[in-house]
């Protein structure tokens, strides 16, 4: 029986042919394949399996929550190839030939989820048990997984190949260029719009399934983020309709909060409290654990599964979360005292300079970092995802708790959240902000979504008034007051930096910022193809770069808008020639001035 393998595309995307990553378990894959429902699974369930990979998870974390305001190197680790490679990225000097600057885990789901779409569709002519609607489900599935990944790629580098075929066969060439940014967004976009009426409810599945599969909900977050991010970039196009992009996002924000609270259940002994528009929502200081230690809980809309198990995945056993243990807890064993990375300086005791936590009884403070009450200190570590929560919050002056280390450093089988129901809230309340003018009633209302995500990380019975957000009388940090368009911005920024702190959401949340006050970007180009580029916002950059020293040194090496993206990795310019590297990186070390 002739046989051939399925080859995945590792990303290299070489000239010459593809290269030679294998499917699950190296499989060989014959010619009966595809010939039975549980084929088309074993396929799906590969590409969510690929979601888990260390180098595709860690560049989550890097890309966005490092390169951000919100993470230091940690002081005890000064040495070796790790080190340099993050160091690189936090002083601004990032070489063609950083390891961050791979995004082969990204293209190998891709092609995972391209398979499925051009072979799925033969299996319901061998297969009676695999029905129209199971192969529409799993086509949806997969483009929505897909244009997460496009997403992802198109935030990092900007410019990137927008590749929708199979490549099944090590034989097969490719050499494929970058596509436009806005190409490539408005075809995710198409994919999800198509996804929507095909993919499972939220209610499909009990259990991890219903966080761990993509859903209706998922692929609503997805679409109101990338209209979000369309719309920013596009504020100051007047040839541009930006506001139907953020009222797009607006409608989608609010299909998926309705469908949060509608399927909520009340407990027999819940009290009922007909003023909570947002029952689906727990509180931080008795369900901590539940959102970030036991996971998939129910404000959760979609996260990657270390917790629960694919099916047919590493034999049915849970996976470890290797790289955000790494980063974010232990570095290396059991007796690391901590992970690559801690937090910034800023997260720490109220009365520091660009204090993140600015109300004396915001529970996140104690929740999210270890020792936040005591001395004002550089950084600080990480509970959040990292290790359990279960103490009181205590008196807000008093001394923070120390780090504990209750979870260990093998089999660290913690979930990696996308989406959960504040991010989406505070998408709609970002967006609600743009489309407002002053003495706007949408100002209030966005307000209104803010304060509910913020009351609910409050000590009960220990919250005054002072120490709630007001609407008219107190300010953002940088001192706008709250009522007027520029302090609602400002707000909804701080409040996403508090509640979705570590979540790889503040690199892309400060990059909106930029573009809403930046003029002249082409989007419909790669910069390759572009002469001139606009000058970044001063402001945004004081943000990204206020946990350095060097901050006047970090100005100078964010000028344009080139500096946002990464560099294209040298190995891939080498073997596959339609690339273009973005304009900045002339060599190896060096960056021209744009």
């Amino acid at each position: 029986m002739k046989k051939y393998l399925y080859i995945i595309l590792s990303g290299l995307l070489t000239a010459s042919c593809v290269d030679t990553a294998l499917l699950p378990d190296d499989k060989t894959v014959d010619e009966d394949f595809w010939k039975k429902k549980s084929d088309v699974a074993l396929m799906v369930n590969g590409a969510y399996s690929k979601m888990t990979s260390s180098d595709l998870i860690s560049r989550l974390i890097v890309w966005s929550d490092f390169r951000s305001d919100e993470l230091v190197q940690s002081t005890g680790i000064t040495g070796g190839g790790t080190y340099q490679q993050l160091l690189q990225i936090f002083t601004g000097n990032i070489a063609v030939t950083n390891t961050y600057t791979n995004w082969e885990s990204f293209y190998s789901v891709i092609n995972y989820c391209n398979i499925v779409i051009e072979k799925a569709a033969g299996v319901m002519a061998e297969d009676p048990n695999y029905t129209q609607g199971d192969y529409l489900n799993d086509v949806a599935q997969m483009k929505t997984l897909r244009s997460l990944c496009y997403f992802y790629l198109v935030r990092n580098f900007r410019d990137v190949p927008y590749i929708t075929t199979a490549y099944m066969q090590n034989s097969q060439e490719m050499s494929i260029p970058q596509t436009a940014p806005e190409v490539v967004l408005n075809g995710c976009i198409a994919d999800l719009e198509e996804a929507a009426k095909n993919i499972i409810a939220p209610t499909a599945y009990d259990g991890w399934k219903s966080k761990g599969w993509l859903n209706k909900d998922a692929v609503y977050a997805l679409l109101a983020d990338i209209y979000l991010w369309k719309a920013s970039i596009h504020q100051n196009d007047a040839s541009y309709n930006s506001a139907a992009d953020y009222q797009q996002c607006i409608n989608y924000c609010d299909l998926v909060i309705d469908s949060k609270n509608g399927a909520h259940v009340y407990k027999k002994s819940d009290i009922i409290d007909e003023n909570n528009k947002y029952p689906a929502l727990a509180k931080y200081e008795t369900d901590f654990d539940d959102i970030f230690i036991t996971q998939n809980a129910e404000e959760s809309i979609f996260e990657i599964q270390f917790s629960g198990q694919y099916e047919n995945i590493n034999n049915g056993t849970a996976l470890g979360n290797n790289a955000l243990c790494q980063l974010l807890y232990k570095y290396q064993n059991n007796n690391s005292g901590y992970g690559y990375f801690s937090a910034a300086g800023m997260f720490g005791i109220k009365g520091t300079s660009n204090v993140v936590f600015n109300q004396e009884y915001d529970g996140r403070k104690v929740k999210f970092i270890f020792n936040c009450n005591g001395d004002a200190m550089e950084q600080y570590p990480i509970r959040k995802m990292c290790t359990a929560a279960t103490f009181t919050y205590g008196t807000p002056n008093a001394a923070g708790q120390t780090r504990q280390s209750d979870r260990t450093y093998n089999n660290f089988a913690q979930n990696y959240i996308i989406y959960r129901m504040t991010d989406v809230m505070l998408m709609k309340a970002e967006a609600m902000v743009q489309l407002a003018t002053e003495g706007d009633i949408r100002l209030q209302e966005a307000f209104n979504i803010v304060k509910a995500v913020n009351d609910r990380a409050h000590q009960e019975g220990s919250v005054t008034m002072g120490d709630t957000l007001r609407w008219a009388s107190t300010s953002s940090i940088q001192g706008n007051a709250i009522n007027t368009k520029v302090g609602m911005e400002e707000l909804v920024m701080e409040e996403r930096l508090r509640e979705l702190c570590f979540e790889g959401k503040r690199w892309y949340d400060l990059l909106r910022y930029n573009y809403r006050h930046t003029e002249g970007v082409n989007y419909n180009a790669i910069l390759a193809d572009q002469g001139s580029f606009p000058a970044n916002y001063r402001p945004m950059i004081t943000l990204a770069a206020r946990k350095s020293s060097e901050l006047s040194a970090l100005y100078s090496k964010m000028p344009t808008e080139p500096y946002l993206y990464m560099p294209i990795r040298e190995g891939e310019l080498k073997v596959n020639p339609a690339l273009k590297q973005n304009p900045v990186y002339s060599s190896k070390t060096d960056t021209k001035n744009y």
